[in-house]
Order: structure tokens, then C-alpha cells, then sequence
């Protein structure tokens, strides 16, 4: 078999844009986004939507998309009109231009994410009520336990603990309480 030189193929990252009009404006949405770029997708992703150690579905679903739009195509907004996502994702949704973005995109790219998520999800959850991550929280937890166990130590006050036995015997009729 011969070997062909990479180079000579001259390649390069496919970065093919789908175009529609929505309402007047000329919306841009990539068909390939580098796997740089999809893997912080996906990160963001799941820790935006991180509630208490679980993965909560809705708010999955409004931050996959947002970072879709965010990542995928021309539109550019505010921090101001960020700070309130929900109701940014609301307003795109209700008025269809999420779901004409999310056509624009190639099927496979978006299922592709979609797996990538579902994937991670479900090692994430094997491992937490897994053996080592049990053991590896109670290694991660020790020193700060261990610590707080020093101040108490380093914190005890012999006088004060004197005074709360006096005052046990006293109430206790005098009779000793060890």
C-alpha cells in the first residue's frame, strides 16, 4: 500500500454556513463547529444545568440550546439581555427562531452533542454511587474535617468546660457526674 502525504490532500475544516431570513435579518448558522468548541459546548452545558448534583432536564434543554445559538450562528447579545436566560430562551422559542436554527443545523452535528451529553450524564452518575467515588469524596472531605476537629481541640477552654460540670453536680444535687 502506498502512503499519501497528508499535506498534498490540502484539507481543510469544512466551514460550510446555512443561511435563513428570519423576520428581515439574515441569520448565519455554522454546519460544523470545531470539537474545541463542541466540547465546551457540552461542559457548559452540564454545569449550567447542574441543581443539587443532578442534572436538571429543563434547564438541559434551555442551556443546550442558548449554547447552540450562542455558538452556532451570527446572533450576538447583550451581558444585559444574558443575565436573564430564561427569559432570552422563552422569547426564542415562542417566536420560532430556535427551532428554525436548530433545522439549519446538520441532523448528525446535533444529535452528535446530544449523544455527548447523554454519555456523560450516565458515567457521571455510575461513578458518583460508585466504591471509588465514595471513597474519594471521604478522602477529598478528611482534611477539612480533620481541621475542623483541630480548632475544636486548639478552641477548648478548660475553664468554661470546669464551670459547665460545676454547674451539672450542682443541679445534679451535688452527687458527681462522671
Amino acid at each position: 500500500m502506498s502512503k499519501i502525504s497528508f499535506a498534498n490532500m490540502k484539507l481543510k475544516v469544512n466551514n460550510k454556513i446555512e443561511t435563513f431570513d428570519f423576520e428581515g435579518n439574515e441569520i448565519e448558522v455554522l454546519n460544523y463547529l470545531p470539537i474545541n468548541d463542541k466540547f465546551d459546548l457540552v461542559m457548559i452545558t452540564l454545569q449550567e444545568s447542574l441543581v443539587d448534583g443532578i442534572y436538571n432536564p429543563i434547564k438541559l434543554e434551555m442551556y443546550f440550546n442558548l449554547n447552540l445559538v450562542y455558538t452556532y450562528t451570527n446572533i450576538s447579545f447583550t451581558d444585559k439581555q444574558k443575565e436573564n436566560e430564561e427569559k432570552l430562551y422563552d422569547i426564542m422559542k415562542t417566536n420560532g427562531l430556535l427551532d428554525k436554527i436548530i433545522e439549519a443545523i446538520p441532523e448528525s452535528e446535533y444529535t452528535e452533542l446530544l449523544d455527548y451529553i447523554d454519555e456523560i450524564i450516565e458515567k457521571e452518575m455510575k461513578y458518583k454511587v460508585s466504591a471509588a467515588a465514595i471513597l474519594n469524596s471521604f478522602i477529598d472531605d478528611l482534611p477539612a474535617q480533620a481541621q475542623a476537629a483541630m480548632d475544636i481541640v486548639n478552641n477548648f477552654d478548660k475553664d468554661k468546660f470546669q464551670a459547665v460540670k460545676d454547674f451539672a453536680e450542682a443541679a445534679n444535687g451535688g452527687r458527681s457526674i462522671s
